[in-house]
Formats: structure tokens, C-alpha cells, sequence
């Protein structure tokens, strides 16, 4: 399962992309600037989300529910997953296995293979070519489809994002690896300016009796 790198959360090499790629798209350009504008205004955010999975070779699929809240400004993150959670202060990660009472804790992973739940509402900004493909109707929602090409070779293929035209947020994030395996990431409700406590984004071990943490750094 793709743990959020989104650490939500990993995937591939770049693929050779049409010619669409060749020159900046302007429309693409300036639907993620809307975006990052609108996200970067807010503290702090809590979005609800699906997850899927589909590995094409095997055809096995697997999809989860969760909850992710993201302080930009501070590149602050909480993730929960069914089985495990992720949590970060900006500096380390805390990544909770909850089936095995275990915590590892990390420096926060800034190589450019890594994709972090802070920033994928933003993540279009560095390293990465884009193109608007075109708008599709889901219910009464219009999304702009939008493909980003990285810049230099990755971990991952391609993202695909598709954006909501009215309000101008994230509705989808799908990752495609080399093997052309997808890892899809659907907003199911957004919340600005929750308000939280700062604990939210560190792992207070004494809450969580008889967990083991694991020091990786």
C-alpha cells in the first residue's frame, strides 16, 4: 500500500510524454496557480478522502478511507489510515502501525522521489511539466484534467489532478508507477481554518500504551 508521501502519501521513471509536454501550457499554469493560491490563504486544512490501488499485473485492488489535515505554512501533516498513521512537525515523521504497536520515527523525506501530504495540493510548483487535458462532468461538479510530467527522473510516471471548477480545489490525485500500477487519491469533503491543537502534529507516545518506537534516523 502506498504509505502517503502524498511519504498519502511513492511510485516511478519518467515515461517519454507527447509533444503537449514541449512548451508551459498556459491554462494548466494558471488553474494550479488558482489552486495554490486559494490552499496557501488557509491555516489549517481537513480533508476526508478514498484511496485506491490497482495493480494491473495481478489485478488486485484495495481501497480505504481517510482523514488527512495539512498546515502549509509550516509543512505540518496528520494523516489516518486504518492501518496506520503518518504524522509530521516539519521536521520528523511518525509513522504509526497500528496492528504492530509500533512508531518509527524519520526525518521528513525531501529526496524527489518522495511525495509529501503537505504539499500535494501545491505540488505542481517544482519539478514537474503540466497539461490541461480537457474537462469532464462528475455529477454536477465540471473538473479540469490535468497531467504532470516530471522534470527529471522520479519514482513515478505521471500524476493526474483533476480540479474542481468552481471552487477551485483539489477533487482528485492519481499517481501512476512504471508497472502501471495507480495509486488514487479522491476528496470526498474539504474543511479550511479547522481549528486544532497543536499536538495534532507530533506522536505523544504515552498516549498510545505499550507501542514501540523505532528510531530511524
Amino acid at each position: 500500500m502506498l504509505k502517503l508521501k502524498i511519504s498519502l502519501l511513492s511510485a516511478v521513471l519518467l515515461l517519454v510524454f507527447l509533444d503537449t509536454f514541449a512548451q508551459p501550457d498556459a491554462k494548466a499554469k494558471a488553474i494550479l496557480a488558482d489552486v495554490s493560491k486559494k490552499f496557501r490563504s488557509y491555516n489549517v486544512v481537513k480533508a476526508d478522502f478514498t484511496y485506491s490501488y490497482l495493480n494491473r499485473q495481478s489485478n488486485t485492488r484495495d481501497n480505504q478511507k481517510g482523514t488527512l489535515y495539512i498546515q502549509s505554512k509550516t509543512n505540518k501533516f496528520k494523516a489516518i489510515l486504518p492501518s496506520q498513521e503518518l504524522i509530521s512537525d516539519g521536521k520528523v515523521q511518525w509513522t504509526y502501525l497500528k496492528e504492530d504497536k509500533e512508531v518509527q520515527l524519520s526525518e521528513i523525506d525531501n529526496s524527489p522521489d518522495a511525495l509529501n501530504p503537505a504539499q500535494i495540493f501545491t505540488i505542481y510548483e517544482k519539478g514537474f511539466k503540466y497539461v490541461y487535458t480537457g474537462d469532464v462532468k462528475a455529477g454536477t461538479k465540471t473538473l479540469h484534467n490535468i497531467e504532470l510530467a516530471p522534470l527529471s527522473n522520479r519514482s513515478f510516471s505521471k500524476i493526474k489532478l483533476q480540479i474542481d471548477k468552481q471552487s477551485k480545489q483539489l477533487y482528485s490525485f492519481s499517481v501512476f508507477d512504471k508497472n502501471g500500477n495507480i495509486y488514487a487519491y479522491t476528496i470526498q469533503s474539504f474543511v479550511p481554518n479547522v481549528k486544532v491543537s497543536p499536538s495534532l502534529f507530533t506522536f505523544e507516545a504515552a498516549k498510545y500504551p505499550g507501542v514501540e518506537v523505532v528510531d530511524l534516523r
